[in-house]
């Protein structure tokens, strides 16, 4: 019922910068928290960055200061902007959404399939 696909994602020098967009379709009613989560090989997924539907924000310690997390409830969008990348920024980026669906009431969690950012030169 409700699609996320990411984009924005690609190979990028140390020190450059991406900004990922997350957009989300289908029976829509409200999109409530939103968030960037990311994984590298071997690791467990983590949280980058949430946003609420209120506009509040919070970041991983990582990513404090050269990071930006954004939303456009208009559009049912979400993107981040990343600068000064780094190589331990490597991961697979994932979306992530509260939403409401159609003229229900009920909040379910739905997730993107991710996009690769390379961070290497």
């Amino acid at each position: 019922q409700v699609q996320l696909v990411e984009s924005g994602g690609g190979l990028v020098q140390p020190g450059g910068s991406l900004r990922l967009s997350c957009a989300a379709s289908g029976r829509i009613s409200s999109i409530y928290d939103m968030a960037w989560y990311r994984q590298a090989p071997g690791k467990q997924r983590e949280l980058v960055a949430r946003i609420t539907r209120g506009f509040s924000t919070n970041y991983a310690d990582s990513m404090k200061g050269r990071s930006t997390i954004s939303r456009d409830n208009t559009k049912n969008a979400m993107y981040l902007q990343m600068n000064s990348l780094k190589p331990e920024d490597t991961a697979v980026y994932y979306c992530y959404s509260d939403v409401s669906v159609g003229l229900g009431s009920t909040v379910r969690t739905y997730w993107g399939q991710g996009t690769q950012v390379t961070v290497s030169s």
